[in-house]
């Protein structure tokens, strides 16, 4: 099939927001922790969270326009303080029922059935049963004025992570923590990993190493 720019803007909305949403192929499942001033706890599922540098180590998502109530972003911007959490097998399910509008006031950790979990220091909570997760401080919001999206920057102040499954060399083995990757809207992978290879270099071809 070929789609032009008009075949694209004649398409029905939702048809055409699965479409696009999944050309760029398999993203990041990831549950965004926060809470307000007054304590309540919301969590949302994202899939456009990314890497932005590693000194700082810098974390940016974009979220929807912030036209209605956003209750993740709101949060975000009113403490500072938010937790990315990594989906994996175990919780993909409970995962995307956190993207139902709730009301402000209603936990999506009670609806979704999973467990906040603290640590010292952290105003946001963490999702006890996500095996990588990691809290940020806010550094950065701008509004996109092309969507009118929100690209939100943290800095990572806090990882926590299964100790066997970081290489010596720092690379953390996601597919050994069973993590959940998701394409489109709503479908959700696991992975299989073909290997690492060795640092690329003009005269000679990358190596297996593992």
């Amino acid at each position: 099939m070929h789609f032009n720019i008009e075949a694209l803007r004649e398409l029905e909305d939702r048809y055409r927001a699965k479409l696009i949403n999944s050309l760029s192929g398999f993203k990041s499942a990831n549950l965004i922790g926060t809470t307000d001033g007054k304590g309540n706890h919301n969590l949302a599922i994202v899939s456009s969270v990314f890497h932005i540098g590693a000194n700082p180590p810098l974390v940016g998502m974009i979220m929807r326009p912030h036209t209605v109530t956003r209750d993740t972003l709101e949060n975000i911007l009113e403490l500072g303080e938010y937790t990315i959490n990594q989906v994996n097998v175990e919780i993909w399910r409970e995962a995307h029922q956190t993207s139902a509008r709730y009301d402000q006031h209603v936990s999506e950790f009670d609806e979704a059935g999973l467990t906040p979990e603290w640590v010292d220091g952290v105003k946001a909570p963490f999702v006890a049963e996500s095996r990588l997760k990691y809290s940020l401080v806010l550094r950065e919001s701008q509004t996109l004025e092309i969507n009118g999206t929100v690209l939100v920057i943290g800095e990572i102040n806090h990882v926590l992570v299964e100790d066997d499954v970081i290489a010596n060399d720092g690379y953390i083995d996601i597919e050994a923590l069973e993590t959940v990757a998701v394409s489109g809207l709503d479908s959700y992978h696991v992975t299989n990993r073909l290997g690492r290879l060795s640092y690329a270099k003009p005269d000679k071809k990358p190596d297996v190493i593992d």
